[in-house]
């Protein structure tokens, strides 16, 4: 069990499976002139399904969440999800990709053993996509979503984040096309992850900026925090029903309290928190000889860094300073 001084026990096991990208999101990534990992650095496929292994059979987790950079540049990505469905007991499976590769890998990871996917989409507009992204790639992401709704990838939930001067006024629009094509839209309030350090507390669109937004058009109607239990979002019965909408206030509605994630890095460190300034290398006990690299050695360690997870990520200070580590580096 992997359990911290607070008496939170992680059971959802984000893993991140390499560093890249092919867009270049003004709030995650710089246009240019990232440092990606070496290869050597990078845990290789046996280590990644070894380390999942141990986290499913030695530690509790149940949930499983493939992300990157973008996950779906991982060469053996459908082996990896194979192999992980084949573990008994076997994890919920699901991955948050940007959904360019959606079109042509939706049928080969479902027929592998993926449950459901994550899009990141901000806005309906391809030139807003565009100067979002710094790539015209809008049309693949329209397609890859169509393509993991056909393959049964469902619940398929969009991620958007809304940006002040670009994107801010398409919170409506965004759920009314959602609502029609029967995807989960999720609205993320902007956090510091971007490595150039762009982010700023002010101006940001808040939570509450996105629900009056919404309530333009439609009637929202609060869930319960029962059925909420310890998911990052907050969701509202749009219209009476049975769609759903929800908002990730990480920033103006901190969810600490309740976080059940534990965090692989590309290059094989545990991350308690995805502000943590703090990472435990798995990595070395994995390639150490003897006892050192024992399942049970390293479920310890994985453990003691657990136990050591702060009580907050620290985004509710207003002083708060961002990682220097990019976000494509640890995982979302």
């Amino acid at each position: 069990m992997l359990i911290d001084t607070f008496g939170r026990v992680a059971t959802d096991l984000r893993v991140s499976l390499t560093d890249r990208c092919n867009l270049r999101c003004t709030y995650c990534m710089p246009e240019e002139g990232l440092q990606w990992l070496a290869k050597p650095d990078l845990l290789t496929d046996d280590e990644i399904v070894r380390l999942i292994r141990i986290a499913v059979t030695h530690l509790g987790i149940t949930e499983v969440r493939f992300t990157g950079g973008e996950p779906l540049l991982r060469p053996g990505l459908v082996g990896i999800v194979e192999r992980v469905a084949a573990l008994e007991p076997r994890p919920q499976m699901s991955l948050t990709t940007n959904g360019i590769g959606l079109k042509r890998t939706a049928q080969a990871l479902k027929d592998a053993g993926l449950d459901r996917v994550n899009v990141s989409l901000d806005t309906l507009r391809p030139d807003v996509f565009k100067t979002l992204t710094r790539r015209d790639r809008h049309k693949d992401v329209i397609e890859g979503l169509a393509a993991a709704h056909d393959a049964g990838l469902t619940p398929v939930k969009i991620n958007s984040v809304l940006m002040p001067g670009l994107n801010e006024d398409e919170a409506p629009d965004l759920l009314a096309w959602a609502v029609e094509h029967s995807y989960e839209l999720r609205f993320i309030e902007q956090m510091p992850l971007d490595a150039q350090h762009g982010w700023k507390r002010d101006g940001m669109i808040t939570a509450g900026d996105i629900l009056a937004s919404l309530r333009t058009r439609f009637e929202l109607t609060a869930e319960g925090s029962d059925e909420r239990g310890s998911a990052p979002a907050e969701r509202w019965v749009v219209d009476g029903g049975p769609h759903r909408v929800g908002v990730i206030a990480s920033v103006t509605r901190p969810f600490c309290s309740a976080c059940d994630r534990t965090r692989l890095t590309a290059d094989g460190q545990v991350r308690t928190c995805l502000f943590a300034t703090e990472e435990t290398d798995l990595r070395a006990a994995l390639r150490a000889d003897g006892a050192e690299s024992d399942d049970e050695n390293i479920a310890r360690i994985w453990k003691q860094a657990m136990w050591g997870k702060k009580a907050g990520s620290g985004l509710d200070d207003p002083t708060f300073l961002q990682p220097d580590r990019p976000m494509s580096a640890i995982g979302g």
